[in-house]
């Protein structure tokens, strides 16, 4: 079993699902978090000074996967989200044990 976790714009996360919704994928879940990347920060006017605003606004989306299918759905990721531009997103895989392959150790 493997956690594929993508990290994207807010405006791109309906996209990602909707390209999901047929993927061969045991669950998903999804959440508002923020963050900075190589874009680094934005200044933004506040009681006339500035302030930077390191933190942007993104959407985690995770989903676990079968070690078999991993591949198959970080490729669809990678169709639907890049834009090519800075700050498309990270895609990260990590192996996730389940209860049934603890038993077997």
């Amino acid at each position: 079993m493997r956690q594929v976790i993508a990290i994207v714009k807010p405006y791109l996360a309906e996209k990602i699902l909707e390209g999901l919704r047929l993927a061969p994928l045991e669950a998903v879940h999804v959440r508002e978090v923020k963050g900075m990347g190589r874009q680094k920060s934005y200044l933004d006017q506040y009681t006339e000074s500035e302030y930077s605003e390191a933190f942007l606004p993104k959407v985690e989306i995770t989903a676990w996967v079968e070690d078999a299918r991993c591949e198959e759905v970080v490729r669809k990721l990678v169709e639907v989200a890049r834009t090519g531009r800075m700050g498309d997103g990270k895609i990260l895989v990590l192996a996730a044990e389940t209860p049934e392959t603890l038993a077997k150790v």
